[in-house]
């Protein structure tokens, strides 16, 4: 199976996300293609770009990095109640056609302020529910013509999106990532992603994972090509091992004196950021060099977990996770522009090696 590479992209307008000490020109559309185009050059298929109410509509900040890139291929962070399907298939159908097939979409289910933006569902296993009737619903916008929907969260009659996609029944379509760790996140996963995304767990909990998904796939009889899995992780690479980690060690030491840890803790109460929480009572390195302390003082999310080395002992982590079925890597480090060049020359190569051997 071929490999993927993606960036992150934060998409705020404040600077200091995740202490990248950057301020010029943060949250401009000119720095955002910067970030772009490094990421161009240095080997990255494109990025993430984050979402939240509070920032910058993705949607639109990706459409305008696609016009001025040639080959960068943004994942956009999308949320089912902010969108309507029928209108996402659209707007994706159209943005996949002008691009040239540059567009991937990473469906958010959590909780966010969620009522700023006229959602009010509020119960998790519904908002799975929801995500799941998404889902289905846009990919057979993608694929068929005149669909009426009578589901339980939205009504459809005989919708046609345009553009068509033509060759959307053999992949000729955005793939749609995914993520979320409860049981209810799993069955949508199962059943309708294209590609489970995971955060930094230890390789343990990943295989237990993917066995989990796998087997889940069958029991919710799904229809589409097997589910694929991705990795979301911060990887701090430095040129030895000793100055890895006396940076990522200092670096923590300045999260804990500035950072309040209840700003970033829970997420709503989400299943796998309480997972990746948990996992500093474990150690605070797992694995060979999978750093847990940064959970601890106010990582959240991707920077929770970090996987910290040279290029070389991080590419090697990697590989045991590729190794695992993970085939689609989403990295990042701050300063987020530094290091898609950094990240992009050291460790992408090696990676793409052992994806060849």
């Amino acid at each position: 199976m071929s490999r993927e590479f993606l960036w992150y992209i934060p998409n705020t307008i404040e600077p200091g996300h995740r202490g990248d000490d950057t301020v010029d020109g943060w949250g401009t559309l000119d720095f955002t293609v910067e970030q772009a185009r490094l990421a161009e050059q240095h080997g990255w298929g494109g990025a993430l770009i984050g979402a939240g109410w509070g920032r910058p509509d993705t949607f639109t900040v990706a459409t305008a990095v696609a016009a001025r890139t040639e080959t960068f291929t943004p994942l956009i962070a999308v949320r089912p109640g902010y969108w309507e399907p029928a209108q996402f298939a659209s707007a994706a159908a159209t943005l996949y056609q002008l691009s040239r097939g540059r567009v991937l979409v990473n469906i958010v289910t959590g909780l966010d302020d969620i009522e700023a933006y006229g959602d009010h569902e509020h119960d998790m296993p519904r908002r799975y529910a929801r995500t799941r009737e998404f889902l289905n619903t846009v990919r057979r916008l993608w694929t068929e013509e005149n669909v009426s929907v009578d589901g339980d969260f939205w009504q459809l009659k005989n919708a046609t999106v345009v553009p068509r996609l033509p060759d959307a029944a053999h992949g000729g379509r955005p793939r749609l990532y995914f993520g979320g760790a409860s049981a209810a996140a799993e069955e949508v996963a199962a059943a309708e992603a294209d590609v489970q995304l995971f955060w930094g767990e230890p390789l343990d909990g990943i295989a237990e994972r993917i066995d989990r998904l796998r087997a889940l796939s069958k029991t919710v009889e799904r229809v589409h090509s097997p589910l694929e899995f991705g990795l979301r992780i911060t990887t701090l690479i430095r040129d030895t091992s000793e100055e890895a980690w006396r940076d990522a060690e200092a670096r923590v030491e300045q999260m804990a004196r500035t950072a309040d840890p209840s700003r970033f803790r829970g997420h709503g109460g989400a299943t796998g950021q309480r997972r990746l929480e948990a996992l500093a009572e474990r150690g605070d390195v797992l694995d060979s060099n999978l750093y847990t302390a940064p959970g601890r003082v106010g990582g959240g999310g991707a920077g929770t977990t970090w996987l910290v080395g040279t290029a070389t002992e991080v590419a090697a982590s990697l590989q045991r996770y590729a190794d695992l079925g993970i085939s689609h890597f989403v990295l990042s480090d701050t300063p987020y522009t530094r290091e898609i060049v950094r990240v992009g020359d050291q460790l992408l190569p090696l990676l793409r090696e052992q994806a060849v051997v």
